[in-house]
């Protein structure tokens, strides 16, 4: 059955820094479409709150805290966390921090740590897990980029600078491990109200730049956050795209939002992949108004 093509129930997925924020919200979907999910994040306590908040709602998990952003840690805690969840199908890279400061007075160990934690993080965590995935002969890896992967703001240079280099690994990690069978494709989200955009919420001023240039005019609220990710998430971590490698797909972005959902559409329904409009979904891509996805289907290996 064409809805077959979207089942992500039994896959092990490793969603990282998933103690709280975006990562929760993630690794919940995933786990409410039937997905065992393993967290991970930097303490204990939260993550333990976290992992058993899952399991009372009937959701498999996993947990494991170390630092990404440190390979001695990595390498301790990782294989760990992967033997006793049986496995591993996808691994998201989401752990990231944010740090804001003009960039003439930018400290340099701030500075260090963004991209230690965003940039290197996602680097160590892959290449560990990437020898697994290639042992077993499939894998799919989806790294969570940012709309500051394309665009720039001031006092979060480094930030940015961390996001597009996330972006350009993502077509790096396609074009180096696609061949193993392993796809590797980013998300892009845009400006949604969670615990790191909270000082920019609470801020008159961008508030109100912000909310000029979305389609909603407002910001992403946190209740859609699940179905906004459920589609990519699920798309990424399904076995509907095997060809799709190197792809970004923005959520909540208004450059992306028109022609981003028709070439998505596109995607869906063309004849080798099948009708998918009635599948559960692509239903929850056509309710998701406000995401827009900038991929295309490709022969080969990356989109460019």
């Amino acid at each position: 059955m064409i809805s077959n093509l979207f089942n992500i129930e039994g896959k092990k997925i490793l969603i990282t820094g998933s103690s709280r924020g975006l990562g929760f919200i993630i690794a919940k979907a995933l786990g409410e479409a039937g997905a065992v999910v393993l967290l991970n994040g930097t303490r204990e306590e939260s993550l333990a709150i976290k992992a058993n908040e899952l399991r009372e709602q009937g959701i498999k998990c996993f947990a494991s805290a170390f630092d990404v952003s440190s390979n001695k840690d990595v390498e301790a805690n990782l294989p760990v966390l992967i033997k006793e969840a049986g496995g591993i199908d996808v691994l998201i890279n989401n752990a990231g921090i944010q740090i804001r400061h003009p960039l003439e007075d930018f400290p340099e160990e701030d500075w260090q740590r963004i991209i230690d934690v965003n940039l290197k993080g996602a680097f160590l965590v892959s290449k560990n897990v990437v020898k697994t995935m290639m042992n077993q002969g499939h894998g799919k890896i989806i790294n969570i980029c940012s709309v500051q992967s394309e665009l720039g703001r001031p006092t979060i240079t480094p930030y940015a600078a961390s996001k597009g280099g996330i972006k350009m690994m993502t077509k790096g990690m396609a074009t180096e491990w696609g061949r193993h069978n392993i796809q590797v494709n980013g998300i892009g989200p845009g400006y949604f109200i969670t615990e790191m955009t909270k000082s920019l919420v609470d801020d008159e001023k961008f508030n109100s730049w912000l909310c000029s240039r979305t389609p909603a005019n407002r910001w992403g609220l946190p209740s859609e956050l699940v179905i906004n990710f459920r589609f990519p998430s699920k798309l990424f971590s399904s076995p509907v795209l095997q060809l799709l490698q190197g792809a970004l797909a923005h959520v909540f972005f208004r450059q992306h939002v028109d022609t981003g959902k028709r070439r998505l559409q596109n995607i869906l329904c063309k004849p080798n992949v099948g009708n998918l409009e009635s599948t559960p979904l692509c239903q929850d891509f056509k309710r998701s108004g406000s995401m827009g996805a900038d991929v295309r289907f490709v022969k080969h290996h990356v989109v460019v």
